[in-house]
């Protein structure tokens, strides 16, 4: 399989596409106006403890205060007190270090942790606990071991907290292990500089930018070519990797030419497709996602699907197709929180078993974590996938201001019925004569045209006399009925 990490870099955004075979898989955009704060340290002050929910608002000194529960303090807290009650760690006007676990999203603020954790390239550092891991992506049990064993005779020799190896750290000689946690250990140290000296809400250290951070974090041995856009961002990239993962170096590529890096591998058209509800399936069939606060839905529908034996058939191979297309979705809309997939109905329990499972395999390569239930009595599966920024859609849309979000406009003919009970109520409670309506050029013509015979008995029936002006600016649903 031939993958590929494609940067394009302008002043105002860096966007990263991550391509399988040609295809795009994901996409991840930050806007320098909007940076993501995941993996940020701040001094913050608690400003709320809410015991109810076991929880607290920490000000950290963005737009809205931030949000931490009792699970989310450090190990090393909770095994200190051993105590479930919030009020028993936190208190009004604390001061307290803390870390972004999850960008700010919609109405909610950042989802914040007091179990500090700074990554490099081949470990995750946890000053504030003793316990150590290794990546569940490394499965040679041989190869956890020794990664345990190389753990545990660092700390106790450096007297430091926890690691965690991650999955590249798989195979890595221990003197590379070694200088990757000693470079962990100096950046604890000048963190903690800042700490002593640093005011309430404010940011004490910030991670890496986009570019740097997908070569930290999503290059793996199935790369095969880093590109990139611009030259100075190449050059970072050259000597981040030279400093840490030196064989990566020649596979860092600078793009030159005149077609943009984007169009050449038609990224731009896979953006747009991936904000449509709708999405075409090979077979006919098609994909509807409709996307709200509190869940994501995917409809499965068979389409001009007809091919098959039988209808079994036809619906099996169709869930079968969607299976796979919904993970390359949700991977490149980056949906997250609470999914419910309705498949089309299937009778063969075989059947129902063979698409969970193709499912389960084409979320294996996502890295945001997924959980997938088996399919319930109504036909449908449920998941959750992790979701610690934006989806795509929040971060290139805002809702219309037409349908403000619904999705949806009343019809022509709903506004003119408005208009004309409208009329009706100030006719009656003023003494009028003449009305003047303005409203949008589409309801103007209704009114004139298919609702003339209604206008007329209308006039007549409230002995008064009715104008109409077409409003350009006035969306379909607007109008204002004026006494004259």
């Amino acid at each position: 399989m031939s993958e590929e990490i494609l940067i394009n870099v302008t002043p105002s955004e860096t966007r990263v596409a991550i391509v399988e075979n040609g295809v795009l898989q994901e996409i991840i955009i930050e806007r320098t106006r909007q940076l993501g704060l995941v993996g940020n340290i701040y001094k913050g002050v608690v400003c709320r403890v809410l015991p109810g929910m076991q929880a607290a608002f920490i000000e950290i000194g963005l737009e809205r205060a931030a949000f931490l529960h009792l699970s989310d303090l450090s190990s090393q807290e909770l095994e200190q007190k051993g105590s479930g009650n919030i009020e028993h760690y936190l208190v009004e006007n604390q001061q307290i270090i803390v870390q972004v676990a999850k960008d700010p999203i919609g109405s909610k603020g950042a989802r914040l942790t007091t179990e500090i954790s700074i990554p490099s390239r081949y470990q995750v550092y946890i000053p504030y606990s003793t316990k150590g891991g290794v990546s569940q992506r490394i499965e040679c049990e041989a190869e956890r071991i020794r990664l345990r064993a190389f753990q545990e005779a660092f700390q106790q020799e450096h007297k430091s907290g926890a690691f965690i190896a991650r999955t590249a750290a798989e195979c890595i000689d221990e003197a590379i292990l070694e200088s990757d946690m000693l470079f962990l250990l100096q950046l604890w140290k000048s963190i903690q500089e800042k700490i002593s000296t640093a005011q309430p809400q404010t940011l004490i250290h910030y991670d890496l930018p986009l570019s740097i951070r997908t070569l930290r974090d999503l290059y793996t041995d199935t790369i095969e070519k880093v590109k990139v856009d611009s030259r100075k961002t190449h050059q970072r990239l050259i000597e981040f990797a030279t400093e840490f993962v030196p064989d990566i170096v020649p596979i860092i590529e600078h793009y030159t030419r005149d077609r943009p890096l984007f169009d050449m591998y038609n990224i731009e058209e896979e953006i747009e497709k991936a904000l449509d509800r709708k999405v075409s399936l090979k077979s006919g069939g098609h994909l509807v996602f409709d996307q709200t606060e509190a869940m994501t839905t995917v409809d499965v529908n068979t389409g001009g699907y007809v091919s098959g034996k039988n209808l079994e058939e036809t619906i099996f191979k169709t869930n079968l197709e969607a299976a796979q297309a919904i993970s390359r979705q949700l991977r490149l809309r980056n949906l997250g929180g609470i999914i419910i997939i309705d498949f089309i109905d299937m009778q063969s329990e075989a059947h129902k078993s063979l698409v969970l499972n193709a499912l389960e395999k084409t979320l294996e390569k996502c890295h945001a974590k997924t959980k997938i239930t088996e399919v319930s009595a109504l036909g449908l599966v449920e998941m959750t996938r992790k979701r610690t920024r934006e989806s795509l859609a929040h971060i290139l849309c805002e809702p219309c201001p037409t349908c403000h979000g619904k999705g949806e406009l009343k019809t022509a003919e709903t506004i003119c019925l408005e208009i004309f009970r409208e009329i009706i109520r100030e006719v009656r409670q003023y003494n009028v004569k003449q009305i003047l309506v303005l409203a949008s050029n589409t309801v103007v013509e209704k009114l004139l045209d298919e609702e003339a015979d209604v206008l007329s008995e209308l006039e007549a029936f409230l002995n008064i006399r009715i104008k109409f002006r077409s409003e350009a600016e006035y969306t379909q649903e607007q109008y204002d009925v004026v006494l004259i």
